[in-house]
């Protein structure tokens, strides 16, 4: 049962959590332990927090996860852990990481709130309105950003990362819906209703404008945000930007594999050597060079 419990807060998916780290890495943090050590217990938090919340996803979907492909071979769907030890799991991680959080900071413990609530809405409410669906996903990236901000003395944080993180943030998840309507076809709207207001042409439009409009707003960070080198260094980290993008749009186009981001992160090669190569060059833009 543990080991359901474990897999149903879907570990796989805390990569997204590192979006806590924007504010300290942009903020010319990381040589300071102390902020250091505090961003990787908001990391810890939030993990467990979006574990409670990916039980009560699960709680909520599971008679249509149980006609899923896939899905139906989750812990909860499956049979192999039961709703009554799934809520009291989902309490109790919610209810812990609450009480660390304001802990830790008590505005970085309303932001798990806020999240808390929000992702209570989206799972009973919220995911079968249109369009709202995935603006309120892509709103959990953007709070995950605010928290680690509220952690530390920042300094040279410009909200141009909120805008690019909230773009970046609905490129990843119309990507995801995307492949749910390619994987599951005529049948998408018997195992998630609300694809049946979806259609492949507008989700690819709908990428397009997001898809722009993040690389136009991190383009205007690297040369408009206040504490910026005055070199322009940090324009060199652009194209491999671009790059991540045009390899994501190629993973969910040509190879039909944008429906876990995580997964993507996790498994292939050039994403990841792209994002290090990104981040390589920005730490020498702000650290090194500054």
């Amino acid at each position: 049962m543990l080991v359901g419990l474990l897999k149903s807060m879907r570990p796989r998916q805390w990569p997204k959590n590192f979006f806590v780290f924007v504010a300290l890495f942009f903020d010319r943090k990381l040589t300071e332990p102390t902020s250091v050590g505090r961003v990787l217990i908001a990391f810890a938090l939030l993990c467990l927090m979006s574990g409670a919340v990916y039980l009560m996803n699960d709680l909520a979907d599971i008679e249509s996860d149980r006609q899923h492909p896939k899905k139906k071979n989750r812990p909860l769907p499956s049979g192999q852990i039961s709703p009554t030890s799934a809520i009291i799991a989902s309490v109790g991680l919610a209810a812990g990481s609450l009480i660390a959080g304001f802990t830790l900071s008590t505005e970085f413990g309303f932001i798990l709130l806020l999240y808390l609530a929000i992702q209570i809405a989206y799972s009973f409410w919220l995911k079968q309105v249109v369009l709202v669906d995935v603006s309120i996903v892509a709103s959990g990236f953007i709070m995950r950003i605010a928290a680690g901000v509220t952690i530390i003395d920042v300094q040279r944080f410009s909200p141009w990362l909120y805008v690019f993180g909230g773009f970046l943030a609905l490129f990843l998840v119309l990507g995801k819906r995307r492949q749910e309507l390619v994987m599951l076809g005529q049948s998408a709207g018997t195992h998630r209703a609300i694809l049946d207001e979806y259609n492949l042409d507008l989700i690819d439009r709908l990428i397009g404008i997001v898809t722009t409009s993040a690389i136009a707003a991190y383009s205007l960070y690297t040369f408009l945000a206040e504490g910026m080198p005055e070199n322009h260094v940090m324009m060199l980290t652009i194209p491999f930007l671009i790059f991540g993008i045009f390899r994501y749009m190629y993973l969910i186009h040509v190879r039909n594999e944008g429906g876990a981001p995580e997964e993507i992160l996790l498994r292939d090669r050039t994403f990841q050597v792209t994002i290090i190569l990104f981040g390589a060059v920005a730490f020498i833009a702000l650290y090194v060079l500054a």
